[in-house]
């Protein structure tokens, strides 16, 4: 492992680093370990659903469970992740990695709302995501408030229509959310 570190020369400002027993002058813009490892953020996690799923072979039958868990900062970024495994611990586990690699940006606005209603399907599932005026609060259910609560909105108005199933209503919303757009964004886009 050490030999893949890398280093800075401070008195001429380069990075070296040591591949297979050999210095080798790296570029500068490179970020090394430590910086990674130090921009890391707390996110919270939230289980929405553990489902106990079953593969009926010769012998019997093989079970394993599934997890569907949310985490977010609470500042705007929030992910959806799926994890199966032998046990319920591995299951979250593995959910939360899934979900801190699908991570996306939220635009929250004034008053803690988003910028416009949103309409969005996945599957069966439909989610309609309203704003709402301070003092609101998060007028929603199931997987739709997990998800909205760990993006860190404080006043919506939510709706789900469709099929109840919880995968599918988070995926839509974490979709409608990927949708919005704030004034800024769409001025950005427009004077291209």
């Amino acid at each position: 492992m050490e030999d893949r570190l890398s280093l800075v020369d401070k008195d001429s400002e380069e990075m070296l680093g040591v591949v297979g027993g050999e210095e080798v002058l790296m570029e500068p813009s490179l970020p090394t370990i430590k910086e990674v490892a130090g921009e890391e953020e707390t996110f919270e996690e939230a289980v929405i659903r553990v489902n106990r799923v079953s593969k009926v072979v010769k012998g019997g039958k093989h079970f394993r469970f599934s997890a569907l868990v949310v985490v977010g900062n609470k500042a705007g970024r929030v992910g959806v992740g799926k994890g199966k495994a032998q046990g319920v611990p591995e299951a979250i586990k593995k959910a939360v990695e899934n979900a801190k690699k699908n991570l996306i940006e939220v635009p929250i606005v004034e008053g803690g709302t988003i910028p416009h209603l949103v309409n969005m399907k996945c599957g069966a599932a439909r989610v309609i995501l309203k704003p709402a005026s301070p003092g609101t609060g998060v007028i929603a259910g199931g997987a739709v408030r997990a998800v909205v609560e760990l993006a860190g909105i404080k006043n919506i108005l939510t709706k789900s229509l469709g099929s109840p199933n919880p995968i599918n209503n988070a995926r839509a919303t974490i979709a409608a959310l990927k949708s919005l757009r704030t004034k800024a964004m769409v001025e950005k886009l427009r004077s291209k």
